[in-house]
Formats: structure tokens, sequence, C-alpha cells
């Protein structure tokens, strides 16, 4: 009865080992795929198929389609950095340089974040420390209440009510409300922050931009005239990933401050919930547009990831940044439809699209 005993244990023992050696193989854990930035010069880069996405190619080329039918003239959707579509139309190319309007500010609030880190900038302090006393035609008092943080996020309370938003001259601007009470899409106190860095820095805007941001990113022959921003689709990019990547470009971080990027792309008042620091936000209960003092329900683009966040131009030139989906989706081109400063109709109608080919 013992050697039985024995028998049935060293059995067991051996059934034991065998099962477990067959019910636990050793798979290596795949490495996640690192970000990719491409070259700071050439045209290399690397792209990706859509089907290693499994996206549905039909709908997503139904999206370009319609994005092509309405004045696009360049798209280009990376995922991980690494292309997946990359479309031109009207005689456009890689290396069509194009104004991209409004989107610009997206740009310079970025610019403005990194003077703050550099020290040379507090956004909290009177405008009036970089732009000098009679900036404005209202009085010292009212004059020193208004801060770059004000310029930002939209609410110097200056009269946007003009014959022309852009003059920046002292008679142009005029008192209508106290900083931080009202929101209006108003250039002027935006046009402004150009001279802020300049002065800022000691160098001209355009000198400051190509320092600080666009030679190190692979962007230095996007340039400002006359105010607006100058790009390639690829160069807009570019851009997108660096932001989408928290400021850092190729394991250097160009814009270190964490705190100032968190505030740059939330609420960055409670009176338009979809503004940041001259940035759109998607996602958020309520917003406002250019021109309206109206508050409307909902998000900006429902058919859009919550966390989407835009620089928008004038004519829809539109740069998307999405981190849920590691996405980076540029538009470029003219009006898709009636002609509007910011947000529009096909930021909805376009990503209605993306998302069946998406599928997220």
């Amino acid at each position: 009865m013992y050697k039985l005993f024995i028998s049935l244990i060293l059995v067991f023992g051996i059934l034991s080992c065998s099962k477990d050696e067959t019910a636990a193989p050793n798979i290596p854990t795949p490495v996640p795929e690192a970000y990719y930035y491409p070259p700071l010069t050439g045209s290399e880069w690397t792209t990706k198929t859509v089907a290693s996405l499994s996206w549905d190619s039909l709908k997503l080329e139904e999206a370009l389609n319609y994005a092509g039918a309405r004045s696009s003239y360049g798209v280009i959707i990376l995922q991980n950095g690494r292309i997946v579509k990359e479309k031109y139309w009207n005689s456009w190319n890689q290396g069509t340089r194009y104004f991209i309007a409004s989107a610009g500010k997206s740009v310079v609030a970025s610019l403005v974040g990194i003077a703050q880190q550099d020290g040379i900038l507090n956004i909290n302090a009177p405008s009036a420390t970089y732009l000098g006393n009679g900036w404005t035609s209202l009085t010292s008092q009212q004059e020193q209440l208004i801060t770059v943080k004000h310029q930002l996020s939209m609410t110097t309370g200056l009269n946007d009510n003009v014959p022309d938003a852009n003059c920046t001259t002292p008679a142009c601007l005029t008192y209508l409300a106290a900083p931080g009470t009202r929101w209006a899409y108003y250039n002027a106190p935006y046009l402004l922050l150009h001279n802020v860095l300049a002065n800022a820095s000691g160098l001209t805007f355009n000198q400051y931009a190509k320092q600080k941001l666009f030679d190190k990113i692979g962007m230095p022959q996007s340039f400002w005239f006359d105010g607006v921003m100058y790009c390639t689709t690829r160069e807009a990019a570019r851009f997108g990933s660096l932001i989408l990547k928290k400021g850092k470009w190729d394991g250097v971080t160009i814009l270190q401050d964490s705190n100032y990027y968190a505030s740059m792309i939330n609420s960055s008042q409670t009176l338009n919930n979809s503004y940041g620091y001259l940035w759109w936000l998607n996602g958020k209960s309520s917003y406002m547009v250019p021109t309206l003092q109206a508050v409307f329900p909902g998000s900006l683009a429902s058919n859009a990831p919550a966390d989407m966040i835009m620089a928008l131009g004038k004519d829809d030139k539109k740069i998307y940044v999405v981190p849920s989906l590691n996405l980076v989706v540029v538009r470029l081109g003219d009006a898709a439809g009636t002609p509007t400063l910011g947000p529009s109709s096909f930021d909805n109608e376009f990503w209605g699209k993306l998302k069946l080919a998406i599928g997220y």
C-alpha cells in the first residue's frame, strides 16, 4: 500500500508539471511603439498603413474626398507621429506654403509659454510691462488691470465693436468691461502679443519664433508676415506633434512649463469653457464663437473625440490634436462653406466621417 501511495504521488507530480509547462508559456510582452519624429531636415517621414490600424480604408477615402470637395488643398493624418494619409489638391504639394490665419494664435500661445519658462515674461504681469504705458486709450488704473493672461484668454475687456479688429493703436483700444469679465474674440489684443514677445526678448517676433520653436522642430522656413503665419501642411503637422507630446520633440523638452501647458489646453476662464490660451477645446459643456456674445450648450464638434484641442483659423485652417487617439490631423485650404473666423460646421462634418473610418 505504501509503494502504491508513493507511485500515485510521483505520477500526479509529473502530470502537474506537464500541465503547468503547457498552460504558462513564456510569451514576451510587446514593446509599445515609440512616437515618431521626422528628421529636422529633408522630406523623410515614416508612414503607417491603414490596415495596420484596422481602420476602414473606404470610409477614410470618403472622408478625404469630402475634404477635397470643400476647398481643402492639403490634408495630413498622423498616428503616433507616422503619416497614415497625406493628400493634396489644387496643384499643392509637400512644399506649398500657405497662410494659416488664426490657427497661428495657438503657435503664439506656445511661444508665450516658452518665454515665461525662460524668465523673460510673466503672464500675470500687466501687459503694460512689455507694451509700455499708454498702449490703450484707457485710464492708467484701467490699463494696469489688463494682463498678458487676459490677452491669451480673450478677456481684456477692450471694446471689440470697432471698424478694424486688427488696429492696435491706442485710439482703437477703448474700454468696454473690466478685464476677466467678458470673453470676446478680438484680434488686436492678440496681435499685440507679438509685440510683447519681441519687447520681452529683444528680438523681432520672427526671430524669436524661429530660434525658440521653428528651428527646433524642423520648420525653419515657416514665417510670419503682417501678423499671419505661413507654413506647409507638413510643418503644421510638426507643430501638432509637439503639442500632442506636451511640448517635447524627439527627447528635447521645448515647452518645459507643464503648468502652463496644462492651463493652455484647458478652459482659461468660465465665460467660454471651450477656449484655453488661444486654443479651442472640444468636449466642453458649452461654447462661444467669434463675433457673438451668446453661449451655446454642448461641445464644438460632437462627432470628434472629447479631448480634441484645435488651432483654428479663418476659412477652415485646422490643426486638430487628439491625445486619446495619438492623432494629429491638419486641413489647410480655403473656406469649406460660409467663411468663418474659427469653429465651423466642417469640424463636425469631417470628424463625423473620420469617426466611421477610425471606429472610435
